[in-house]
């Protein structure tokens, strides 16, 4: 019935019949030799290789033997930590790992090689597992990129569109992603999905007819319960999705079938939604480089635009302090201006009046042989006198005020607190005394020209009487009251230079001054300014320290919280791996029962085929042996679904399926579906099946001991 001329690939022709009798399914003892036959896995070279491979040393190893405990742990093959079961999976993960360094360990694929050991040796299975890779499209859905993962998710959401449309408008008002609940379908073949008898019928037409089968379950499951989820929200058809349709079909896998292939399935359509997936991913990648080109180019103009607004800041401060300073500058030099006009005025003033002495003397000269004039040139003297004298106390008042003023600035600078320019203004000030003795002075002597002409001029006038007596004495005498006039006036001109003179060296030095208390300001400012950035970098600083604070704290609560769920997690796996473990003896109690009662009819015809069964159920009741002490789990996690993600480095290695399909909670969600939830109706149900399977014990293993188990020996041992 089964040979290897009714076996095809994916996508090949074959037989109405092996196609209807794989549809019904393949019966257990014929599986492991038909599924080898289906995928041409007999004899292929690479089985040779898989001995030296387990000698090699894979880069994954530490992230496999962390992950076999999640691969069916309820199951009593896989169960424990030093299992056989663990330890042959091990084996074919580790030497697949080698064979294909692009795709290296995903945990979704371990679930496929550990049904495919359940049902025959580990070499075999290897090879098997290499075929479905290769020619299945599995190579594609465990790459990094998970790009046919993508493309089967795009073709699964026309064909709901297309056959559900009111179906799949509720999905998306309520924001129900496809991946949501159809990935782990298409990454595990429905193994976490379905309990292990409907997954392994699904798994039977997957090894015949490839991938289809997946989106003909899968459209079945929501044909059948698209009236239930039309009534339910996101939350509610995630739950919907993990208890109620994995135990729909428990105990009618045909109907599951049946309901299958009536949907509508058309491989042109499903090439061409192919194309243009591949045409929009392509669009998209484009887009994706553009905008990478794009937001690094704005990051490079936020740059510039950030140094640019730096250094217009700058140079604005820059601007100001030069326009405060030039507007400084000027009203200083406007004031000089008006004093040295002044003091050129006066100049000219003083100038004209040399001219007019000068005049005068050439007037006299001009005069001396008119004697009339002698009595109004007298009377002038005697007025200029006067008009000196006048001056002389104008001189004294100016110096006075000087005095003043030297007091004035030297109680300002003492009361300034820059100590760096005490010694020059100390040096200005002794400069100014300087000067302000050579004033003193000059006034001093001025005061002795005076008081020497005034002496000479009463002098002159206590001789006035006489004048007329002697012709020549008298111009003897104007000539000296004359000449005593001209010095006069020189002594007086003299006086006010010296007093300008005087009056410029006080600007200059008060305009130093002023430049030294700019400068001291500015000084100032630009320690002010250095001190507020000291205080924002600090600032900054303290901030930075709060916020890695805060997700120091953050982190700390949350693996407290996940430390919790792990053990809360264990607790559940344990129950679920005792209840597993007696429904697994009460399985074989009443296998071995069945086969006993179909020898007892037909002995003559199936002794070999009892003996086989016997063969498998001493061997089954042998691990049970092994397996009923007590295990020792180092780190016994449950499966709650499906996390498939490159593994590159220990550390980065995902465990979670919110990682592996990055669509956030509701992804996670759908994909943590216990596969063996175990109701305490369930769990009263095996525990009364386990007592008559331990009475049974006994009596049966007697028969078993008489047979050899060749098969076995050959399979599980290695």
């Amino acid at each position: 019935m089964w040979d290897g001329h009714e076996s095809g690939q994916p996508g090949h022709s074959s037989t109405s019949q092996g196609q209807e009798l794989i549809r019904k399914g393949i019966p257990h003892h014929f599986r492991a030799i038909v599924w080898q036959l289906l995928c041409s896995a007999t004899d292929m070279p690479v089985k040779n290789q898989y001995s030296e491979l387990l000698k090699m040393s894979s880069p994954c190893e530490k992230l496999i033997r962390r992950d076999i405990a999640r691969t069916y742990p309820e199951h009593e093959f896989f169960k424990g930590q030093d299992s056989l079961g663990q330890e042959v999976l091990f084996n074919v993960m580790k030497a697949y790992s080698l064979v294909d360094r692009e795709v290296g360990y995903c945990q979704g694929s371990a679930f496929i090689v550990g049904l495919l050991l359940m049902q025959m040796p580990e070499e075999e299975a290897f090879c098997v597992f290499v075929r479905l890779m290769q020619e299945y499209r599995l190579r594609e859905l465990f790459k990094p990129s998970m790009a046919e993962l993508g493309l089967c998710i795009y073709q699964f959401e026309y064909m709901l569109q297309e056959q559900l449309p009111d179906l799949n408008t509720h999905f998306r008002s309520q924001s129900f992603h496809t991946s949501m609940y159809a990935s782990s379908w298409f990454l595990t073949l429905f193994l976490t999905t379905f309990p292990l008898p409907v997954a392994t019928r699904v798994f039977d037409i997957f090894m015949y007819e490839g991938l289809e089968i997946v989106f003909r379950v899968g459209l079945a499951l929501l044909q059948v319960n698209q009236t239930e989820l039309m009534q339910l929200d996101m939350e509610g058809m995630s739950q919907y999705f993990q208890r109620v349709i994995p135990h729909q079909f428990d105990s009618c896998p045909d109907k599951l079938v049946l309901k299958a292939y009536q949907v509508k399935y058309n491989p042109k359509k499903m090439k061409r939604l192919e194309k243009e997936y591949a045409a929009m991913k392509s669009k998209e990648m484009e887009e994706q480089i553009e905008i990478k080109r794009l937001r690094t180019e704005n990051r490079l103009l936020k740059q510039r635009i950030e140094t640019l607004e730096k250094e217009s800041a700058a140079l604005a401060d820059r601007l100001i302090q030069g326009q405060v300073t030039r507007a400084q500058e000027a009203e200083e030099n406007y004031v000089i201006k008006r004093e040295l006009a002044v003091v050129r005025q006066q100049c000219s003033s003083t100038a004209e009046d040399l001219q007019k002495a000068q005049s005068t003397i050439r007037q006299l000269q001009e005069q001396q042989e008119n004697p009339r004039l002698t009595e109004d040139f007298v009377a002038h003297l005697e007025t200029e006198l006067e008009q000196s004298r006048l001056r002389e106390t104008e001189t004294l008042g100016a110096l006075r005020e000087m005095q003043d003023k030297v007091l004035d600035m030297e109680k300002r600078n003492s009361s300034l607190p820059d100590e760096n320019n005490v010694a020059r203004l100390q040096e200005e000030l002794k400069a100014l005394k300087v000067r302000e003795g050579e004033a003193v002075a000059s006034a001093r002597e001025l005061k002795l020209q005076l008081q020497e002409l005034s002496d000479t001029w009463q002098a002159h006038l206590s001789r006035g009487g006489r004048w007329k007596e002697s012709p020549r004495k008298l111009v003897l005498g104007e000539l000296q009251d004359e000449l005593m006039t001209v010095r006069l006036r020189e002594a007086q001109a003299l006086a006010d230079g010296r007093e300008w003179r005087q009056r410029v060296v006080e600007l200059e030095t008060q305009d130093n001054i002023h430049r030294n208390l700019l400068n001291r300001v500015e000084a100032e400012r630009a320690a002010l300014q250095e001190k507020l950035q000291y205080l924002a970098a600090q600032n900054k600083g303290l901030q930075t320290q709060l916020s890695e604070s805060r997700r120091k704290q953050a982190e700390a609560e949350c693996k407290s919280k996940e430390e919790v769920m792990a053990v809360r997690l264990r607790e559940a796996d344990s129950m679920a791996a005792v209840a597993e473990m007696r429904q697994r003896i009460a399985e074989l109690e009443i296998q071995r029962e069945e086969g006993r009662i179909q020898g007892q009819l037909n002995h003559s015809d199936s002794s070999q085929y009892i003996r086989e069964l016997k063969d498998q159920i001493e061997e089954l009741k042998t691990e049970v042996r092994l397996l009923k002490g007590p295990p020792t789990f180092e780190d016994p996690l449950a499966f709650d679904g499906l996390s498939l993600t490159r593994h590159l480095d220990e550390d980065s290695l995902p465990s979670s399926d919110e990682e592996l399909l990055g669509v956030g909670v509701g992804v996670g969600a759908a994909l943590q579906d216990p596969l063996y939830p175990l109701s305490p109706r369930d769990a009263r149900f095996f525990r009364s099946l386990d007592r008559p399977a331990k009475d049974s014990e006994g009596s049966s293993d007697s028969d078993a001991d008489e047979l050899a188990t060749p098969y076995s020996n050959q399979g599980l041992d290695n």
